[in-house]
């Protein structure tokens, strides 16, 4: 059975941080490409970040330098550091093998004063 499960969202001021973490199960972690995606209300899903097998990544024009994807494949996981927070940056997150297309729930970050 597939499962992206995330965590770490939460209420920040601007200016904060925040980790997300996903955890998978039923996949081949270890071979497979996974990003990051976020949607808020009202806006198409949107790209965030994404990370190869072999640790490339590349990131969405307004979160380079803030966001930092990472991954470890010794616990199926992908993470997903977020600095100096915007209020813009409010949306649920999810993450996604980004290969065959399965994704979590998300985790809601709220950037507000």
């Amino acid at each position: 059975q597939v499962q992206l499960v995330e965590s770490g969202g939460g209420l920040v001021q601007p200016g904060g941080s925040l980790t997300l973490s996903c955890v998978t199960s039923g996949i081949p972690f270890n071979i497979t490409a996974m990003g990051w995606y976020r949607q808020a209300p009202g806006r198409h899903n949107e790209f965030v970040a994404g990370i190869t097998v072999g640790g490339t990544t590349n990131y969405e024009n307004s979160v380079k330098g803030r966001f930092t994807i990472s991954r470890d494949n010794t616990k199926n996981t992908v993470y997903l550091q977020m600095d100096s927070l915007k209020i813009e940056d409010t949306a649920l997150y999810y993450c996604k093998d980004i290969g065959r297309g399965s994704r979590g729930q998300g985790t809601q970050v709220t950037v507000s004063s």
